[in-house]
Formats: structure tokens, sequence, C-alpha cells
């Protein structure tokens, strides 16, 4: 019961609402009008029908009239001319007649007579004489002893090709028999001649029809016509009714006469379309003085309606957030202020002042509830009018909403954080929630750098040096200026790294990337390439190459000062090759290939100096070009031969695929690494075809694995960016799997994130048709790239590649070790299996197991090995999964295998 009356309490209160009421009223207004105008127009409808239907019994009456006359005088000439043969003859009948002015005008009427052979014997006007037996009036009288006139339909004969009415007599002779006949010929427009446009209208219809239901003469408008079949009326009616006419369709308020002394009816018809244009005009009159006036209403009732319903949706925010903020500011993690607008004489707004706030407020501001109550905003951000804090706080207090935005603060006490706050409209002021967002931003700033600069030292890395590289060419090109670019590399470093081991190579590192950056200005860019390799960016030179040197001597003098390394003081120095743009190279690419050209040439000088490029440095270059022209050869003269890494499940130790990885056996130069013309191979394009035969290849050795029997693994094959690139991947990884017969689920191919990130939508595209044909899709190198994280989840891939960079100091090393673990939690919360590269010790191992790390791969359990190896590990590995333990567990693991 009470929840029945709380319903229809609450029901009643919305029916008090302006927006709810109003349109209840408006509609049944609406109602009101429509009912009325249709009242009226059938009033008016009624009326006008009426009109029409009187007018047509008027007409009628006249027509009828009209033709009594005409039709009166025809039968008295018929009467007189068979008196008149009778009298005198066939012959002499019309002469007489004539004579005595009794004869009709030739010009309306031709009078004949015929005997009874049915011949035209005489006639007026002149004629000649023609055969009437055939005719159905001569017929009429001779079959029938009448003395009626006869009135024929509508024809034309020899002796008149007009079209006429034929009004005729019986003859007979002194003994009462057939003699012939007299005939009077009428135009069928004689009979519709009283035609008025003025009461008729233009599809108004006057007519004359027979017995027989066939017009003999018929006007609608300026034409005449006649043959047409009379509309058939029932008892009582024919005084006006609307009558589709069947000769035209048209609808028409229609009345008809029977005439007397003649099977003749008279018609007149009224168009129902004239008959109602002005009850037409009339009924648009009122349909539109009842649209507008509905029109006018509904416009005013939505304008109030949209205004009351904006208005109550207003004070419901309004009093939701207060609320709101009531029942959650207190144990909120946000700092909450209510503020109230204060203006100035002219109304606008000046200042806001702090009302209330939670316990959160208190500690971001760094004082009580009653010491922020009361104060202004002003007194407790001095800086926000240039913040724009201000301008957002007056745009919702003006115009409403929710504002969002992120500002760098100071606080009392010389604090600064970074905050987050939401704006929100509430009467004559604000509702501010204000959270501190430091902690993620310092995270944000932290990844940004990551992604950036090398973990090691800190400094840019080869991505971010580019980037600078870049930006450098740009701006010197706009201030034509020059750059320049030295390429370091630490003589000695092997040595210390190999002699006191890796850490102590890593420290070294860091404090000859501090004694160097110690030396350049803060616009210049010190960079880790790789290794014991750094660049150096000096942009905004003069064209004088020797105007650098100073710096680099400065550099070169600081590396060489002793450091002391686990207590052991050593000394390394620095070989740098220096280049010049645009002296030395119009890119970035030329320009760092010649300046590791100077560095070499650093090196052949005895280390530990600096050289500046020259064109005789290009020994590196030709040796290049010796393995370039070597490289379109090799494939022709099968110098390429394949090895294959095992990768390894990490719960079960079992192998599950492996990787392809080339190796080219040069016939002067031996084995050269892939280090050294894969890049050639790229540049040149003969990757594509190499990266052909590797497919083709692997496809090939795994089919023949399968054949032989062994357990089924996949075969990963990498792909370069220019292979990718190429249009016709997916075509030519089609053709591998088909000529070689491979299942596509077999097949894994690995892509690098940076080659994926060149054109994102396109790579992604590529990726999603391979995935279709069911071949794997793996990230190789995943971290070292610039790969975004929301970009990731888009890529059809199942499995990330943990980078052998961030693998190699796993063991002791907490930034790779939290690297480590956020890659694979990224992967698996994205479903994707990870597998490590370069996993060498038992450590990485063990903790990559520990870590739900999935697979791996590794010197730890084996190096690249020819396809014969890989079968003999495979059937050994079938043979140690028959001898699993009791308990079930693989005695095949990578523990066993390194030992």
């Amino acid at each position: 019961m009470n929840g029945m009356r709380a319903r229809l309490t609450r029901l009643l209160g919305l029916g008090q609402e302006t927006h709810i009421s109003l349109p209840l009223f408006a509609l049944l207004l609406l109602v009101m009008i429509w009912m009325a105008t249709d009242h009226f127009i059938g009033i008016e409808r009624s009326a006008a029908a009426n009109a029409a239907r009187a007018s047509s019994q008027e007409l009628i009456d006249t027509y009828e009239a009209q033709m009594q006359r005409n039709l009166g005088s025809i039968d008295q000439t018929l009467k007189v001319l068979k008196y008149a043969v009778e009298l005198k003859g066939t012959a002499g009948a019309l002469p007489a007649l004539d004579q005595q002015g009794l004869l009709p005008s030739g010009l309306v009427f031709v009078v004949s007579i015929a005997n009874r052979d049915g011949m035209v014997v005489a006639s007026n006007p002149p004629a000649r004489e023609i055969d009437v037996s055939q005719q159905g009036y001569f017929g009429f009288h001779r079959d029938s002893d009448t003395s009626t006139s006869y009135a024929s339909q509508t024809l034309r004969d020899d002796a008149n090709q007009d079209w006429h009415l034929h009004f005729t007599r019986r003859l007979n002779d002194t003994d009462g028999k057939f003699a012939g006949i007299v005939i009077l010929e009428v135009d069928p427009a004689y009979f519709t001649s009283g035609y008025e446009r003025s009461r008729l209208g233009e599809s108004g219809a006057l007519g004359l029809y027979g017995a027989d239901g066939v017009f003999r003469a018929l006007r609608i408008g300026d034409k005449v016509t006649w043959g047409q079949s009379a509309p058939r009326f029932s008892s009582g009616t024919g005084a006006g009714q609307v009558v589709a006419s069947g000769w035209d369709g048209v609808p028409r308020y229609t009345s008809v006469r029977r005439l007397h002394g003649f099977s003749l009816t008279a018609l007149v018809g009224l168009s129902e379309h004239e008959s109602m244009a002005a009850f037409e005009q009339q009924r648009r009159n009122y349909l539109w003085v009842a649209g507008g006036s509905s029109a006018v209403l509904v416009v005013i009732v939505t304008l109030v309606c949209v205004w009351s319903w904006q208005l109550t949706r207003t004070r419901r925010r309004i009093r939701r957030a207060q609320e709101t903020y009531a029942a959650a500011s207190e144990a909120s993690l946000d700092a909450f202020f209510v503020m109230r607008r204060i203006l100035d004489e002219s109304g606008a707004i000046t200042d806001f002042v702090i009302e209330a706030t939670n316990t959160r407020a208190e500690k971001l501001a760094g004082m009580d509830k009653p010491a922020l109550r009361g104060m202004r905003l002003s007194a407790m951000l001095p800086a926000f009018r240039d913040t724009g804090i201000f301008e957002d706080l007056i745009k919702v207090t003006l115009h409403g909403g929710v504002h969002e935005a992120e500002w760098l603060a100071e606080l009392s006490g010389d604090r600064t954080c970074w905050l987050h706050r939401q704006v929100v409209a509430v009467e004559d002021g604000v509702v501010a929630i204000v959270r501190d967002i430091t902690e993620r931003k310092v995270a944000e700033e932290r990844i940004r750098h990551m992604a950036h600069h090398d973990e090691l030292t800190g400094l840019p890395n080869r991505s971010l040096i580019r980037d600078r590289l870049d930006q450098a060419i740009v701006q010197a090109q706009r201030r034509g200026r020059c750059v320049a670019v030295a390429f370091i590399d630490l003589d000695g470093f092997k040595l210390v790294n190999d002699g006191l081991g890796h850490n102590a190579g890593d420290e070294l590192l860091k404090v000859v990337g501090t004694r160097m950056a110690a030396c350049v200005r803060r616009e210049d860019t010190l960079g880790r390439f790789g290794g014991d390799e750094f660049i150096i960016i000096l942009p905004d030179q003069a064209d004088n190459p020797m105007a650098v040197a100073p710096v680099l001597e400065k550099i070169r003098q600081a590396v060489t000062e002793p450091i002391l390394l686990d207590g052991q003081e050593v000394q390394v120095s620095c070989s740098m090759g220096v280049v010049m743009y645009p002296r030395d190279g119009a890119e970035p690419n030329t320009l760092m290939m010649n300046a590791d050209a100077a560095m070499y040439r650093a090196k052949e000088m005895g280390n530990n100096n600096f050289q500046f490029y020259t064109r005789e440095m290009n020994a590196s270059v030709e040796e290049k070009l010796v393995l370039l022209e070597g490289l379109r050869g090799a494939l022709d003269d099968a110098q390429f031969h394949l090895l294959y890494q095992p990768k390894v499940d990490l719960r079960s130790g079992l192998i599950f695929g492996v990787e392809a990885l080339i190796r080219w056996e040069h016939p002067e130069h031996g084995v050269v690494s892939p280090m050294r013309f894969i890049g050639l191979a790229e540049e040149s394009g003969l990757i594509v075809a190499i990266g052909d035969w590797v497919l083709h290849t692997a496809c090939r050795q795994n089919k023949a694995w399968q054949d032989a029997g062994l357990a089924p693994v996949t075969m990963s094959v990498n792909v370069s960016p220019r292979q990718f690139e190429e249009k016709r991947l997916v075509e030519r990884v089609a053709a591998a799997l088909r000529e070689s017969a491979l299942a596509p689920g077999a097949l894994e191919l690995e892509v690098t994130e940076s080659l994926i990130m060149r054109d994102l939508s396109q790579s992604i595209g590529k990726m999603r048709e391979l995935k279709a044909m069911g071949i794997s899709l793996s990230i190789d190198d995943f971290g070292t790239g610039y790969s975004s994280l929301s970009a990731l989840k888009s890529f059809p891939i199942s499995t990330l590649k943990i980078d052998k960079s961030f693998v190699r100091e796993l063991a002791d090393n907490t930034d790779d070790q939290a690297i480590a673990k956020a890659v694979i939690s990224l992967g698996h919360m994205l479903k994707l299996r990870v597998i490590a590269e370069g996993v060498e010790t038992e450590q990485q191992c063990a903790f990559l197991r520990d870590n739900d790390c999935d697979e791996m791969q590794g010197y730890l359990f084996s190096r690249p090995v020819p396809a014969a190896q890989i079968a003999v590990l495979l059937e050994e590995q079938a043979r140690m999964q028959a001898g699993c333990d009791s308990a079930g567990r693989p005695l095949f693991a990578p523990e066993a295998d390194a030992a």
C-alpha cells in the first residue's frame, strides 16, 4: 500500500512539471483545433456539393427546353415535307416548299426524299443520288408501320461525308403501304451549341443520347464527339449525382431528362473538380490556418518545455552533485573544493572563494578547513590566472558541463606537484575535484625516458639520436649552417670488460658517459649508439671543421683520465671519427657511415685520436662494395646455408620450434656474419630474393623433418623491413607453403616492432592477411623499438620475444628484471606467449621460469646447428620422452641439457 502511494505521489509530482503537463494541454488544444477545422470543412463541402447539384438541375431544365424547341421544329419540318410529298409527289414537293419559303436553311439542314427502294430522289441542297436502303433509319420505317419520327445515330454517307444526325418520317402511298421516307440531316454540334463555359466550365458535359444508350452528340469544352456509351442511372437518380463518366472517367454532377416526342435524353454534367474548386481553395485556407496555429503552438510549447526540462535537469544535477559531494567527499582520495564566484560591479567574475572542502583538500593545500573556508582562490594559488585555471572555472560557471585538465602546481611550502582537476558547475559557483597525479607523471616520464634513452648510461639511444640528427639537419638547412657528428669508440674497453667483468664494464661506460656529457653544450646531443660506441651531435656550426677540434680534444682528454673500478685503477682512450653536414653527407645514413669510416681510420692511426672524414677513408666502403658484389652472385652460387636454433618450452623442457638463421660462406672471406651483409642486402634490395630463398628452404626443411617422422616443430623465419614492405610478401609466403606442402600452422614469421611502426595501418593489414592463412606471427626484439602499447593491442600476433639485451644481465640487473617481468605480464594479459632469446646462464633461465615466461632460446640449450643436428635432438627428445619418471615429469629439461 505504501509503495502504491509512493508511486502515485511520484507520478503527481511529475505531472506538476511544466515540461510534462504543458505538452498534454497542448495536445488537447491541437485535437480541438483540428476537430473544429474538420467540422467547418465538412460544412463547406456539403454546401459546395449542394450548390453543384442545384446548378446541374438548373442547367438540365434550360437544356431540356432548348432541345424540345429544336426537336419540335425538326419534327414540324418533317411533317410539312411529308405532306408536300403526298400532295405534289417526290419531284414537286421540294420546289413547292422552296417557292413558299418553307424549306429550312441549307447551311444547317439537309432535306432529302427517298423512294420505297431506298434511292434518294430529291434533296436540298442538291446532292447526288445514293442508296440508303441499308441504313438503319430506312429499315426502321420500312419494317414498322409507325407515324412517329425517328432519330438515327450519328453517321455519314456517300452523298455527305460529314457526320450528321438523320431525323426521318415514313411515307405511305394511297393504299397505305410503304412508299419511302423523308429525311432531315443535322450537324451534331447543332444540339450542343448552347454550351457556356461560364456555367459548364472547361470539363463540363452537354449532350443527347438515344434509347439505345449511345450519344448522338456530346460536347466537353470545345470538343464535340458522338458514339460514346451513356451512363446508366437507376431509378430516382440522374438529378445532380456525382457520376464518373465512362468516356473519360471524370466525376461529374450529372443530371438527365427524357425529351418528349423523341426517344432521346438530354444530359448535363458539371466537373466535380471545377465545381468544388472554390471549396478546395477554402479547405486549403482552413488547413493553412489550422496548420499554422498548430505549428506556432508546437514551437511555443517546445521552447517552453525545453527551457523547463533544462531548468529541471540543472536543478537535479546541482542537487545530485551536492548529495554526491556530501556522501563521498570525505571517503574519497580526491580533494573537493566547493567554490562560490565573486562578481564585480559590472557583473563579471573576478575571483572564487572557497566555501567547503574535504579532508583530502586540507592535506593537499597544507591548511586546515577553517583556514581554507573563506579563502580566495587567488590567495591559495597566486598564479591561477596565468595557468588557464581561471578561464576554465569561468567557462564552466557560465556554460555548465564538466571540464578536465592537468597542470603543474606550486603549493604552499614551495611544494610542486602534478594535479588533475575536474570542474563541475553548481549554483553560483563550481565544485573542483583535484587529484595528485605526480606519481603517474613520474612513471610516464620514466617510461618515455626508457624508450628514448640508454638504460645503462641514461644517454639518448639510437632512435633519439636519429631524431636529434634529423632536427639538427633541418635547422641547419633553414639557417645555412653546418652540423658536426662525431662517432666515438672506446679503446681498450673489451680488455676491461673481459678482465674485470660486465659490471666493471658497465660502470666504466657510465663514468665515460658522464665525463663526455660535461664537455658539450646544452644544445648538443651525446648518445650511446651501442656497446662502447657513442655519438655526439654538435649543431649550429660554422663551415670550418677545425672549429669543433677544441671540444673533441676536451672529450678525448676527459676519457683518458684514470678510473677506479672495484679498487683497481684502469685507463681507456677513445677513437673519434668526425663528419660535417653537408660537406660529408646530405642525409643521416651517409653521415653515420662516413663518421664510422673516419673512426676506423682513427683506430688505424693508433687509437686515442680523432680524424675528420676524407674521401680517402673509403676503404671500409670499398670493403662493403666488395661484399655487395659477392652478395649479388652468392644466391646463384649456393653460398648460403641455414642453421637452426631450437626453441624450448620452459615448463616442459621440450623443443617446440626452431629459428632459421642464414650464414654466408664467402669463397675468399670465409664465413661472413649476418651483421655484415644483411644491412647491405637490405640497402641494395637483394634481401627480397635472399629472404625468399630462406623462406622456401626453411619450409622444405620442416616438411622433410615431418616426413621423417620427427616430432612436429614450428619453423620461425625472420622478415626484414624491405621484405615486409614488398607488395607480394603474402603471395610469396603462400607460394613457399604451396611448393613445400607445409601446413601454415607449422610456420611462424618474426617481425621487429620498429618495422611495424613504419606504416602501422598497412603493417596491420598485411599481418592480418598472414594470420588469416593460419601463419603465426611474432614480434622480435620487443622493447628495443618505439611501438606504443595502444598500437600493440591491435597487432594480430601470437608471441612476444624479449630482446637479448634485456636478458643478458637478467640475473642481477633490477631494471632488466623489471622490464622482463613487465613484458611477460603484458604478453599474458594480451593472451600472447612470451619467449626470451639469448639465454646463456642457469640464473637467467631460472628467473624466466619463476616469472612464468613461456619459452626460451639461447646458448644455454643450443647454438644454431645444421638441420641434421636438429633431427638428432628431436630423436633424442622422443627417446627421453618415452622415459618419463613415474610422476609423469619429462627427463628432458633445459637443466639436464645444459649440464
